[in-house]
């Protein structure tokens, strides 16, 4: 995306000096990881935590934060193999990294198999310490199309399916007396109606993912357990690359929704993942963080 003509301020002068050099493109922060010495209560070190969804996108890219973090991670997805990503970045958790990536093969909406395998990380680890519960789904339909099969699929998978993955690590850290941190990814479309775009189950599952959180919270806070949400805004993964190619008008046209003027990348999430789940966010609790890029503030 080309810079934006930007008028400056009464009184701002432009930078001198030579500009033969502009920057051509607007572009993420650079989040790699440079720095190996964290603050302390950024660390997970031998922290043993569940990532629903993270065969690849988003999932997996919060999963290899975590593992940078010091967390032993098991990825839950039902896809029958996960992306080659998966295994660059399992490959790179042992040599590099000095910790694990385990991959596990269910689908959240099946109760039974996701507490037997959950259950059984927490017997080979011995304790259990946190959750990302990125597994959704998304389906643009309009409300006047919807049918109630395809309604009760989307809320079978973003709410009932997150819910009992919250339910079946919170046992386990239950049953250890470890306490620990539930991260249920949400979306700044859980808040708002988004302009353009018709998901109207969808939105309505991530509305009830927030609330849903807060409810844990209360519940579970006298177990040491905090439930927290992170709600992204439009993210430019693989999926939504290939809604541009049916919809190209919206790569234009959604970067004008929100204060930054661009779209987010899944890496600028991988540090909340990390604050959500370590010390660094100790006293949160039944909390949004919205990360939405000034979208919801219009």
């Amino acid at each position: 995306m080309a810079p934006r003509d930007v008028q400056l301020p009464t009184g701002l002068k432009p930078p001198q000096g030579d500009q033969s050099n502009p920057p051509t493109e607007e572009k993420a922060p650079d989040v790699s990881p440079v720095n190996k010495h964290l603050l302390p209560e950024f660390s997970l070190a031998n922290k043993v935590i569940c990532v629903s969804g993270a065969a690849r996108g988003l999932g997996l890219t919060q999963a290899e934060a975590l593992l940078e973090a010091g967390a032993i991670v098991h990825a839950l997805d039902r896809l029958e193999e996960p992306s080659a990503e998966f295994f660059r970045v399992q490959k790179r958790a042992e040599g590099e990294l000095g910790t694990k990536l385990h991959y596990h093969r269910v689908d959240v909406r099946d109760t039974e198999l996701l507490n037997k395998v959950i259950e059984e990380i927490s017997d080979h680890e011995h304790r259990m310490d946190g959750l990302v519960a990125a597994a959704g789904i998304q389906q643009e339909t309009p409300a006047l199309e919807y049918s109630s099969k395809d309604a009760n699929t989307m809320l079978e998978v973003n709410v009932t399916g997150v819910f009992m993955t919250a339910q079946a690590v919170a046992k386990q850290m239950i049953r250890y007396n470890t306490g620990g941190s539930i991260v249920l990814i949400a979306s700044m479309s859980g808040t708002i109606a988004n302009r353009g775009l018709i998901c109207p189950a969808y939105n309505a599952s991530k509305a009830a993912v927030i609330q849903l959180a807060r409810n844990l919270a209360a519940e579970w806070g006298q177990y040491g357990i905090r439930v927290n949400t992170i709600s992204p805004g439009y993210i430019v993964t693989d999926m939504v690359e290939n809604l541009f190619i049916q919809f190209p008008e919206r790569r234009e046209e959604w970067p004008r929704h929100n204060m930054l003027g661009r779209l987010s990348m899944p890496r600028e999430y991988r540090g909340a993942a990390v604050f959500l789940l370590s010390d660094a966010s100790s006293f949160m609790t039944g909390s949004d963080l919205r990360m939405d890029g000034g979208h919801a503030a219009w």
